[in-house]
């Protein structure tokens, strides 16, 4: 028997959560309320977090892909940049 890891909306909240972020709603949702006001450490932590879930073996559900691809990546970049 197959067995995959899969990582979904909740899962991606949690993961947000965990590290410090006051993150509720859809992935979208989610990921907007994290890049709003980062600070270094913030940044640091979503960098981290986003290498691990796109180097891992587990698969990202269309949502949470689409989440971290339109909100959480470009507000790291616009971070940097500020």
């Amino acid at each position: 028997m197959m067995h995959a890891d899969l990582i979904d909306e909740v899962d991606l909240v949690n993961q947000l959560r965990s590290l410090g972020f006051e993150v509720s709603g859809s992935a979208e949702q989610a990921c907007k309320s994290a890049v709003c006001g980062l600070s270094e450490t913030g940044a640091q932590a979503l960098k981290q977090m986003v290498e691990k879930l796109y180097t891992g073996n587990a698969t990202l559900l269309p949502a949470v892909r689409q989440a971290i691809d339109q909100q959480l990546l470009p507000g790291l970049v616009r971070f940097k940049r500020t």
